[in-house]
């Protein structure tokens, strides 16, 4: 046994606080941690508009921020003052962005939005146990959890208290990226982590003048690394010179310019993760009543 299984098999309080996460997971159907081995690659803007466009999918929706460093998601949905849902009987909701999309994240419990948060391992690993545990998420059919860069705390923490979470992993098409998203795939096979797919982002961008694809990033890297690794390819989507002012607005491509050409890539990732979720839901029931039968 591990130190870290050891340590809350004696303590009954983390004992008790991990059968609590375990029911609240449990009213949450589909749990994605969309990951990358690189800043920089746009991970939280498409950590964000796959929760928008999944909420648009009429699907219930949760968000959580596990960027304790640099929490962006209260900006990028426009709701910085957006407060936690006290609720009559003392529990405590996430922030709504709209009837189908709530979210989670560091940035409403500091104490102004330039404070720094300077947690080592142990302290970032409570947090994002508390956002489960003391948050009351309720039933969601989707919880997008956008983590740092890298394969740190952060989601080796997610990986072990959501064992049955599924990975995307975001990267651009560069080789300087991909050969950092590899680590990424890397961990999640380490953590038996299924992975959905890869986005490659920023590839390509259409010129608003002319109409004509550019490739500022080159094109095609995180198609070639998906074929090469053997997990499935996502989609491309297209850099929008308006992402940076939609970002900064706090309005989403997907809600803000659902006809562009990046919402409606997007909108094609958003679908190709439904039914990955879908299949590998309907895989996992069968499987269940296999195991089932042989027992009986």
């Amino acid at each position: 046994m591990s130190k870290g299984k050891e340590n809350v098999a004696a303590n009954p309080v983390l004992s008790q606080q991990d059968e609590a996460i375990r029911d609240k997971l449990g009213q949450i159907e589909h749990k994605i941690m969309v990951m990358s081995g690189k800043g920089g690659v746009g991970k939280s803007t498409v950590s964000i508009n796959l929760a928008v466009g999944l909420s648009l999918e009429n699907f219930y929706v949760g968000l959580l921020d596990v960027d304790l460093h640099g929490p962006n998601v209260p900006k990028m949905l426009g709701v910085e003052r957006g407060e936690l849902q006290r609720r009559p009987d003392g529990t405590v909701g996430p922030v709504y962005y709209s009837p189908n999309l709530k979210f989670m994240s560091v940035e409403p419990l500091l104490p102004d939005k330039d404070s720094a948060v300077m947690w080592r391992g142990p302290m970032k690993m409570s947090a994002i146990r508390q956002f489960i545990y003391d948050i009351e998420w309720g039933k969601l059919d989707y919880l997008v959890i956008d983590a740092p860069p890298g394969t740190g705390d952060e989601p080796m923490t997610v990986a072990q208290i959501i064992p049955d979470a599924y990975a995307v992993v975001v990267t651009t098409p560069q080789e300087v990226s991909i050969l950092d998203v590899r680590k990424s795939i890397s961990f999640c096979r380490h953590v038996n982590m299924p992975v959905l797919g890869i986005v490659e982002n920023m590839s390509g961008m259409i010129c608003p003048h002319c109409g004509k694809a550019i490739d500022v990033f080159k094109r095609g890297g995180g198609e070639r690394l998906a074929e090469e690794l053997g997990v499935p390819f996502l989609g491309r989507v297209p850099v929008d010179p308006r992402i940076v002012t939609t970002g900064d607005a706090g309005k989403p491509m997907m809600a803000a310019y659902p006809n562009s050409h990046t919402a409606e890539a997007m909108g094609k990732v958003v679908q190709r993760v439904i039914n990955a979720t879908q299949m590998m839901a309907l895989q996992q029931r069968e499987q269940k009543a296999e195991e089932e039968a042989t027992t009986s």
